[in-house]
């Protein structure tokens, strides 16, 4: 079916307008019915994943798919989340796994998500919900005070952190949430652990009336390897357990429950001392390593004899296991990802360790990175004639895809010469050349918040525009807006509505109408929603037509209050990829004036031909799509749209 596909793509361009069409119609029915046959082997897949599988079967999965299968084989009814990378498969992976088991769905930001969990708590059942570490700051709120209140139901929380910052605005340590919340961290180290260990959070959770994180992190999130899976056991459902002290937090209910947090702590790390999360691994007594997570792989690795305490629990921390563990040995070094978290526990309890000396704070390790922190710590000779390749890394900055409709509204922002604070999306690399036009960028919904803030600041010399995607609108960005209407801002919103969440993969969202597993819902309106705000000026705009998207730009930032200009064309690649007849240049043409690349299409290439000292442009077909909008700032009309073997231009996807 996908090479019949291919194949009528293939032969598009070499027909009339008639038979385009009538072939394009073939190509709709095919994906229909391509679609309908996914659904059956997804359907079917999961009746292999969820009946077939026994136990002492092996499968290779990503820690991700691994922590998705531990949770459902904990026998979880209630799953939500926003997606966020390193975390969005483990949602996307409860998806594969049938309604009636879990009723899984995507949230509209990370504390909706851990609300919706603990309601699945309070009403008796085990729940689950996932973020990647900078949606821990979102869901912190009821975090904090769900500790007190504890679970009912187990409660879980995966939280993916992000060491190196792949996909980041920052590479907090989520170790220091679950400290500041009391609450227990559990740390896998591979597929195998990522399933146990969401497993016995759930058990931890119950037994001891508290919400667990189990912490990951980007490498383990995407790392695949062998991992042994069991049937789903469900527990009985415990109801909703009526107790106004326990799940009412006014001040005098948290007065009384936080001795109980602190109680609680205590028994947990008594209890847990002879936990097999932790165990050791011993060797020689002049090194003991003690390490957790990754690290422990990267350990093992370079040191594959040397004592080891690795670490499966990282909050609250065994003490004497520790101490008994130290005192066998007469150097003990700690190995643990950004901060120091172990390392300072330990120091707090007078034991003489050694760590970030030699290891870094920040950054993601490797085998390569721990080694050489061994050596620098004097446990492994400098390797000697080691071979470093020569060459010249090619530098290659991530650029949006060609033809994505942020291109035009960043080149028309630029345009206008705008203060733009900017916001967390695929937009974002808007930061870079050739578009250059974001000024600043915080956090999810940051955006508008900021731009009324440098207005009441008195930043007059430049208009101020404020720029978010849908997706991100939705996370955080309403209760700035009726700030921004409620305090009579003088700012423009531009709404960059591609229709999907597409930063983090293509999921579904509020607006497009479909939920998790792709049934259909209510879809939001974000020009109802936007006026309900209390915004009167609000435009909608094709992001594909450059003439309206600039001269409609210029209305709103002319506009005194808050405007809203909703920049509208449909991801490229999230949910269908869009590719149509491409675009060429006619060399004879191109004066190399280079305007078409200030949009940054990576289809956009210089040829071997030049013009007056300058490269000529030419497109690689592999990469255009057909948007067309490198035509529209061409001044010669050297850009044009394929023609077919009839001679005929064929209509582009953005239009003619």
């Amino acid at each position: 079916m996908a090479c019949f596909k291919c194949f009528i793509l293939a032969i598009a361009d070499k027909y009339d307008t008639l038979y385009l069409n009538l072939i394009k119609l073939m190509y709709h029915i095919i994906v229909i019915i391509d679609c309908g046959q996914e659904k059956i082997m997804s359907a079917k897949a999961e009746q292999v994943s969820v009946t077939a599988i026994k136990t002492g079967i092996t499968h290779q999965m990503t820690g991700n798919e691994a922590m998705a299968r531990g949770a459902w084989e904990a026998g979880i009814k209630v799953a939500s989340a926003y997606p966020g990378t390193p975390s969005t498969e483990i949602m996307e992976n409860m998806s594969h796994y049938p309604a009636g088991d879990i009723k899984a769905q995507w949230a509209t930001n990370e504390k909706v998500g851990l609300d919706v969990a603990i309601g699945g708590s309070f009403a008796g059942v085990r729940s689950l919900t996932m973020m990647k570490h900078v949606g821990l700051n979102v869901a912190s709120d009821a975090l904090m005070s769900q500790s007190y209140i504890g679970a009912h139901g187990g409660l879980v929380l995966i939280v993916c952190d992000d060491p190196g910052i792949h996909s980041s605005q920052n590479e907090q340590d989520s170790r220091i949430f679950g400290q500041f919340a009391q609450i227990p961290v559990l740390e896998p180290c591979d597929a195998q652990e990522a399933l146990d260990f969401t497993k016995i959070a759930f058990d931890i959770s119950e037994r001891f009336d508290t919400p667990v994180m189990v912490r990951s992190t980007t490498r383990i999130c995407h790392t695949r390897s062998p991992v042994l899976v069991s049937p789903r056991v469900v527990p009985k459902d415990l109801g909703f357990k009526s107790d106004v002290v326990k799940n009412v937090m006014v001040p005098g209910h948290a007065r009384a429950r936080h001795p109980f947090v602190i109680a609680r702590l205590a028994r947990l790390a008594e209890e847990l001392e002879t936990s097999d999360l932790n165990r050791i691994e011993m060797g020689p007594s002049d090194v003991g390593i003690i390490t957790a997570s990754m690290s422990y792989v990267y350990v093992k690795e370079n040191l594959p004899d040397t004592s080891v305490l690795k670490l499966g629990l990282s909050f609250p921390l065994p003490k004497k296991l520790i101490e008994d563990f130290c005192a066998k040995h007469d150097r003990i070094i700690v190995v643990e990802e950004l901060e120091p978290v172990i390392e300072n526990q330990l120091k707090a309890w007078g034991l003489k360790v050694e760590g970030k000396e030699y290891f870094p704070r920040l950054g993601e390790f490797s085998p390569e990175l721990v080694r050489a922190s061994f050596e620098q710590a004097g446990l492994l000779e400098t390797e000697e004639n080691t071979v470093i390749p020569a060459f010249e890394p090619l530098i290659r900055p991530p650029v949006l895809c060609a033809g994505c409709p942020h291109a035009m509204s960043y080149t028309a922002i630029r345009s206008l010469d705008v203060w733009v604070a900017g916001d967390i999306g695929c937009y974002t690399l808007a930061v870079g050349d050739p578009l250059t036009a974001i000024d600043t960028t915080v956090a999810m919904g940051s955006s508008i918040g900021n731009a009324v803030g440098m207005y009441l600041a008195g930043l007059s010399d430049k208009p101020i525009v404020a720029t978010l995607g849908d997706s991100t609108f939705l996370h955080s960005g309403i209760p700035p807006l009726i700030d921004a209407v409620y305090n009579d801002a003088n700012i423009t919103v531009i709404l960059l509505d591609n229709h999907i969440t597409a930063m983090t993969g293509g999921q579904e969202n509020p607006s497009t109408g479909k939920t998790l597993r792709g049934d259909q819902t209510h879809k939001l309106d974000f020009e109802e929603m936007i006026r309900a705000c209390g915004v009167e000026w609000i435009e909608r705009v094709d992001s594909y037509d450059a003439g309206s998207m600039m001269q409609t730009m210029r209305e709103a930032i002319a506009y005194r209050g808050v405007s809203v200009l909703i920049a509208d064309r449909p991801c490229v690649l999230d949910p269908v990829k869009i590719k149509g007849p491409t675009m060429t240049v006619d060399s004879k043409d191109c004066n190399a004036c280079q305007g078409c690349m200030n949009l940054g299409c990576p289809a956009l290439i210089w040829s071997d031909e030049w013009y007056e000292g300058r490269h000529i442009v030419k497109i690689d077909p592999a990469a255009c799509i057909g948007c067309s909008m490198c035509a529209q700032f061409c001044p010669t009309g050297a850009i044009q749209p394929t023609v077919n073997s009839k001679g005929e231009k064929i209509t582009p996807c953005g239009g003619a």
